[in-house]
């Protein structure tokens, strides 16, 4: 038996008057999915303990099967461990966004924008971050590239202190979020006069893109100790993702981080690449279980764009989840596929709730003959409903 996990990054939402009620979920063409409510078992889950925030970090934790209330240590340490960062027990990491803020008023009368600088590359973004590095970086401070919008800043003997994340706060003036510790914010202040006109910037506002023109620091914590995956299951797993956090998380369980071209966290990624990577782990590399992160409809709820987050749901059922399954059919191998969000990112408000979220578990041996369709309204109406979303994956591998 093989073990696939499909996961639509905030694919979850609200039903919304401008789809007549729907759901974006319930909107999208998902014929593939709605096959697999049909012959296997759907149920809601919470991801998110109800003493914890609602990131991705603590709900893909969950998903994997870790208690995120005894094995989250922090958000930014498990990105940090993607990108090789080596931290010491005494290091507090932050997660350190590169945002669009307005121009022209005192730092703290900006507005935020955009929290992703218009998803700018990772190549524009690191142009800005040695910007960055040769004006931060020193014996207590050190500043590492990470993917799009998405860095790492170390803290050596720093402490952990709460900050906002700025995808909550789009449109908002940002005076009331910015860090109470002085020497995080004069960083932030001061990384506004360094790169709001770098000539990277000029050129992006010269072609109409968003001006990646601020440092933004949030999600602080301490070097995690995950357990090993394979120790705690059995299997050989494996990590597919373009997103920093799920490659730190892999890297802390000890699962293979496989890495695919073109996979870049926002709509237009390599969904075909994503399923061949995974068919081929399995099929031909030997792993037991494979882990997809797709991050588009995150991306597009937080953007409120309601055509691409239902655009993005379809691209993961038809472009994505119809490869895998015909690839693992055709195969003649038995598998188990769990399909489900980590959380909710509803257009009305732009970010992450602690919703519970509809999941599907499919059984190639043991096909159920019923009608369904997969969205949060049936999922409800089945009655099954677990409420420790870190016990769904004891139940997904159950022999």
């Amino acid at each position: 038996m093989k073990y696939i996990v499909i996961l639509g990054d905030g694919m979850a939402g609200e039903p919304l008057e401008a789809l007549d009620g729907k759901t974006t979920l319930e909107a999208a063409a998902t014929p593939i999915m709605d096959e697999l409510a049909s012959k296997g078992h759907m149920g809601t889950v919470s991801m998110v303990p109800a003493s914890m925030k609602p990131g991705s970090d603590v709900a893909n934790l969950s998903v994997l099967g870790y208690d995120p209330e005894k094995n989250y240590s922090g958000r930014s340490p498990l990105e940090a461990l993607s990108v090789g960062v080596a931290m010491k027990d005494t290091d507090v990491v932050f997660r350190c966004n590169i945002v669009t803020v307005t121009e022209g008023e005192p730092y703290a009368e900006k507005t935020i924008l955009d929290h992703s600088s218009g998803e700018i590359s990772t190549a524009d973004a690191d142009i800005l971050m040695d910007t960055i590095r040769e004006a931060f970086n020193n014996e207590e401070f050190s500043f590492y590239t990470g993917t799009s919008y998405r860095h790492i800043t170390v803290w050596d003997q720093g402490e952990v202190v709460e900050l906002i994340p700025p995808h909550d706060h789009l449109g908002e003036v940002i005076g009331a979020y910015l860090p109470e510790n002085e020497k995080l914010r004069a960083m932030v202040e001061k990384s506004f006069d360094l790169l709001n006109n770098h000539p990277l910037n000029l050129q992006r506002a010269a072609e109409g893109k968003n001006k990646a023109n601020s440092l933004w620091f949030w999600g602080a914590g301490t070097k995690p100790g995950l357990g090993s995956f394979k120790e705690k299951t059995g299997m050989d797993g494996a990590m597919i993702s373009a997103v920093d956090l799920l490659k730190g998380i892999a890297v802390g369980a000890g699962m293979s981080v496989i890495n695919v071209d073109g996979a870049t966290g926002s709509l237009e990624t390599n969904y075909e690449g994503k399923a061949d990577a995974a068919v081929k782990a399995l099929l031909e590399d030997g792993k037991d279980f494979v882990y997809i992160h797709v991050e588009g409809p995150d991306e597009m709820g937080h953007q409120g764009s309601i055509d691409h987050k239902i655009q993005s749901i379809e691209f993961l059922d038809s472009r994505l989840i119809k490869r895998v399954k015909d690839a693992m059919d055709a195969s003649g191998e038995d598998y188990r596929m769990l399909i489900t969000p980590d959380h909710p990112t509803p257009i009305r408000c732009r970010t992450h709730t602690s919703d519970p979220v509809p999941y599907i578990i499919y059984d190639s041996t043991r096909q159920m003959r019923k009608i369904a369709h997969y969205n949060e309204k049936e999922a409800v109406a089945t009655g099954n409903y677990e409420s420790e979303g870190h016990k769904l994956m004891e139940r997904f591998l159950a022999k």
